[in-house]
Order: C-alpha cells, then structure tokens, then sequence
C-alpha cells in the first residue's frame, strides 16, 4: 500500500508547515510555562480554514477527507507544536453533521467553520465511570420544552477556552434499561450563557502538560429540547460513531511527534561530540532510534489504512484502533531515545525535549488507554462480543 502523498496532500502540509514557522519553539515554551492557551495560534488555524477541514462546503468548511485531516495534525505536531490546543475543533462537530437535524447544521456549523464559535470541549467523562461510558451519572430531565441537567465532568479539556460543548448526560435512568448502551442523550450546550449563570462552573485540574484540563460542576443547567442532537437515548452510539475519527487523527499527532522526536535526536546526535567522536557514531544511539523509526513508519502505514477506509465509508473500527495504538506507542518510544540521546541536556526545558516528552506521553492513556484498545482488539480478533 503506498502512503505517498498526493500533490494537493503535499500542498496542505507545506502550507502548515509554514504557518507552523511562525509559531517557533519559544512560543510554545513559554505557553508551556505560563499554562497559557495558545490564542494566536489558534486564530491562524481558524483564518487559515484548517480547522474547518472535516466541515462540508455547503455549511462554510473546506470539505476534505479524514486523511488530510491527519495531515494537518500531524504537521502540527511535526513542527513542535501541540495539535492536543485545538483538535477538538475538528471532529466532536461530526456528531452534529452526521446526526444532527438541517436547521442545527445551518445554526452552528458555519460559525464552527469560520472560528467564529469555537466547539472545543467535549463533556462526557465522569469522576466515577471513568472509561466505562454507560455508567455516567450526570442526568438530564425534560421538563417543559427543556432539560434541565445536574451532575459533573471531569478532565474535560479547553472548556475554559469553547463557546460551546457537547455533552452527554443520563436521559433514562440505569436501572431501568435492558440494553445499557441506550438511556444517554447528546446536547449542545452555550457554554458562554451556562457560566454566565452560574450553572454550569469550570474548575481547572493542572496536569503535567498545557493541556487545559478542567472539572466541570453542573447544577441545574437548563438546555432548549431544540439543543438535543439526534434522538434521545441513543447518545452512546453517537458518540461511538465518532471516535474512529478521533483514533485517525490522534494517530496522526502521534506520528508528528515522532518524527519531532526522531530528527532532533538524529540532529544532536551528529553535534554532540563525546570522547572525540559525534555521539551518533555510536550504535547504543543508532539503534533506539532506529527502531523508533521503524515502528513509526508502520505506524504511518496504519493511518493511512485506516484514513482511508474512514474515507470511503467504510468499517474501520479496529483498523482505527490499531492506528492510534501503534502510533501512540511509536512516539512515546521515540520520545525515550531521544531523551537518552539527549542525556541530561534532554530534561532543560530550551531543548523542548522534556516538553514534548510530557506532551506526547498523554497518547498513550488518552483519549483512550491503550489498554482499552488491547482489551478491543483482542476481542475483535477472538470475534467476542465487545464489552464496549
């Protein structure tokens, strides 16, 4: 299978590349330091219409495929940057484009388009379900041509910096469902007007990366039943129906981080001279880092595959997974060679190697643990039922 880019393909990462120019390694360190979010950054992307890259042009977006969706991201990471800030942008508004009724499209995916609205925070994790999705506990009751909604999210990124999320909560009870995959509902909430109000307040969770996390505290949130995207009690699936996309391009940022990683260890490695000879002389450097290599262009091969199946409409479930598995494992590897490459210059934050380091480690639990993607697999290739 080949994975050589098209022309247009080949156009697309240039041009990020060069925005990605003028958004060097200091810029992102000192975010990192600050714990700043990177606005300039992100109104570029907007202006530039990359964000917008999975958007249809009937509803103000560029109309390109998944593939070069991944493209765009994994560039960005490529080039030092951290895609985590606003990839968000571009696939949770799939759940409103392929569920959604015309008068939503119309309504907000146009602004999402332009950056106008920025659809950035995705509320579905809870403190006690973690992983386990049908479990959460955060309810939404319609009274009176509205939902009135009670209950918290926690690590759910850039809410602090999104006019608008979407958010899953509890529409039947648990105990009352046979089949527990049904029962949740998905919404679009103003985030704007909630805080506003004082019904819906952000708490900011710090972590080892810039990552703008946060712990959201819902009481008696009221949402318009015009807000509810698709039907109630079939929240899960949509929200299932949407994470291929976000395997893909995950994968894809994982990818860029390992070529970073990679050709600043190669980089240093012919610089750095220890014991009258470049470091990278040494097979002890070459062969981490050359198996990193290796891994991550399987990796890659991956992607594709996967992209591509997404693309033409395809099943592509496992293949999804296993991109985001290997990708996320081959970065992390290359983050480790490179960081021994490195030695003890590896942890000053002006290499921006530790930073990286941090950043890149994230993909390994998150979105989704690898493991919860193991445990899929392994179903999937057994032909058990998944549990999931």
């Amino acid at each position: 299978m080949s994975v050589e880019l098209s022309d247009d393909q080949r156009s697309i990462r240039d041009a990020v590349r060069d925005l990605c120019e003028k958004f060097p390694d200091a810029y992102w360190r000192k975010l990192d330091e600050t714990a700043a979010y990177p606005e300039a950054f992100l109104n570029a992307l907007s202006t530039g219409g990359w964000l917008a890259a999975l958007i249809p042009e009937e509803y103000g977006g560029t109309g390109l495929g998944i593939t070069e969706a991944s493209v765009i991201l994994e560039e960005i990471n490529h080039s030092g940057g951290n895609a985590g800030a606003c990839h968000a942008q571009m696939y949770i508004m799939g759940t409103v484009l392929r569920h959604g009724s015309e008068e939503q499209k119309r309504r907000w995916l146009p602004e999402i388009a332009s950056g106008a609205l920025r659809l950035q925070a995705f509320g579905v994790t809870e403190p006690a379900a973690g992983s386990e999705t049908t479990r959460i506990q955060t309810t939404a009751v319609r009274r009176d041509g509205r939902y009135i909604v009670n209950g918290q999210k926690v690590f759910i990124s850039r809410a602090e910096h999104s006019e608008l999320m979407l958010l899953l909560a509890r529409t039947t009870p648990y105990e009352e469902l046979k089949d527990k995959t049904r029962g949740l509902s998905v919404f679009m909430v103003d985030l704007r007007e909630a805080v506003a109000r004082g019904t819906v307040q952000i708490k900011p969770i710090r972590t080892m990366m810039n990552h703008h996390s946060t712990e959201l505290f819902i009481t008696d949130l009221e949402i318009p039943a015009e807000n509810l995207i698709g039907e109630e009690g079939l929240g899960f699936r949509y929200i299932i129906d949407g994470w291929n996309a976000e395997r893909i391009l995950i994968a894809a940022e994982s990818i860029g981080d390992g070529r970073w990683f990679i050709e600043r260890a190669s980089k240093y490695a012919k610089e750095r001279v220890v014991f009258g000879k470049p470091i990278g002389a040494n097979q002890g450097v070459q062969f981490p880092l050359a198996l990193a290599h290796a891994h991550l262009e399987a990796a890659n091969l991956m992607r594709f595959h996967a992209a591509g199946l997404f693309d033409q409409g395809k099943r592509c479930g496992a293949e999804a997974n296993m991109a985001k598995l290997l990708g996320a494992d081959a970065a992390w590897e290359a983050a480790n060679a490179c960081l021994d490459a490195h030695g003890g210059y590896g942890f000053a934050a002006e290499y921006d190697v530790e930073r990286k380091f941090r950043e890149t480690r994230l993909y390994t639990v998150a979105p989704v643990s690898n493991n919860l993607v193991l445990a899929y697999l392994g179903q999937h290739v057994l032909g058990l039922p998944r549990s999931y």
